[in-house]
């Protein structure tokens, strides 16, 4: 089901908290606020924070692995 910002979700997808997602990928929370706010990290706005879907915390670690040599 496509959300208005075109943030596509799907039925039983999980969100995390900005503190789940920083201690997932060992960076600090403000980070993965930069993450989001760059629009490089997909996120849901609820009140005033954000939750982000699993997948995206997925999509930016495949699109981001850099292998050396």
């Amino acid at each position: 089901m496509p959300w208005e910002d075109g943030v596509e979700m799907t039925e039983g997808t999980r969100f995390m908290t900005v503190a789940e997602v920083a201690d997932q990928i060992r960076v600090s929370k403000m980070t993965v606020y930069r993450l989001v706010h760059s629009g490089e990290l997909e996120a849901v706005r609820v009140g005033r924070s954000f939750r982000v879907p699993e997948h995206a915390v997925e999509e930016l670690l495949s699109k981001s692995f850099y292998q050396a040599g």
